[in-house]
C-alpha cells in the first residue's frame, strides 16, 4: 500500500480493508503484549483501527512511515486502556468491592505463570527500565519495528534511539544474566 493512500482510509473502504490486512496481526500482537486480558486485546485492536479511521485524512507522510504512525496510535491507545483500568481498579478500591473469580482461575493462573516463568523475568526487567529505553526495546525487539519506525513512533531521531537501545540491552543483559550468558556445564 503506497503511503499516500493512508489519507483516503476513512472515505475508501478498500484502502480499509488492505491496510487492515496488512497491518491487524502486528497490531494484535503489540497490544496483547501489553494488556493482560486477549479479550481486552481484540477490544483494543479493533479501537486501533477506528482511530485509525478518524485519523488518516490528517496522516502526513513527512513525520513517519505508515506502520510507525499505525504503532503510535495503538501506543496511545493501549495507554488510554492503561488509564482506564488504573481508575477502575482506584475506584474498586475506594468502594471495598471485589470481582469474583471463577474457581480454577487461581489455578489456571499459577500454572501459566509457572510456565513463562522466564517469560515475566524478562518482561519484570524490562518494566524497571526507565521509559525512555523501555519504549525502545518494547518497539525494536518485542513488536519489531526497525530502529526509524521506532524513533517516529516516539517522536526522536534515529541516533536517540540507537543509543536508548543500546543502553536498554545493556541493562537487560546485566539484570539477565542467565538468560542471556551460556550456562557453564558441571562436570559430573
Amino acid at each position: 500500500m503506497d503511503s499516500d493512500d493512508l489519507t483516503g482510509i476513512g472515505r475508501d473502504p478498500d484502502l480499509l480493508e488492505a491496510f487492515y490486512r496488512e497491518h491487524v496481526e502486528a497490531v494484535q500482537r503489540f497490544v496483547a503484549r501489553r494488556v493482560g486480558d486477549p479479550h481486552t486485546a481484540a477490544d483494543l485492536t479493533t479501537q486501533v483501527f477506528l482511530a485509525v479511521i478518524d485519523a488518516a485524512a490528517g496522516y502526513d507522510p513527512s513525520r513517519g512511515a505508515p506502520r510507525a504512525w499505525l504503532f503510535g496510535i495503538a501506543r496511545h491507545v493501549v495507554a488510554g486502556e492503561h488509564r482506564r483500568a488504573r481508575r477502575q481498579r482506584e475506584s474498586a478500591q475506594r468502594w471495598g468491592t471485589r470481582r469474583d473469580l471463577e474457581p480454577d482461575a487461581v489455578e489456571r493462573a499459577t500454572e501459566r505463570l509457572d510456565a513463562e516463568r522466564d517469560g515475566r523475568r524478562v518482561h519484570e526487567q524490562v518494566s524497571r527500565l526507565p521509559e525512555g529505553l523501555r519504549a525502545v526495546v518494547e518497539l525494536v525487539l518485542v513488536d519489531g519495528l526497525d530502529l526509524s519506525d521506532a524513533a517516529d513512533v516516539l517522536g526522536i531521531t534515529v541516533g536517540n534511539a540507537r543509543v536508548r537501545l543500546h543502553r536498554g540491552r545493556r541493562r537487560l543483559a546485566a539484570s539477565l544474566p542467565a538468560l542471556t550468558r551460556p550456562t557453564e556445564e558441571v562436570a559430573p
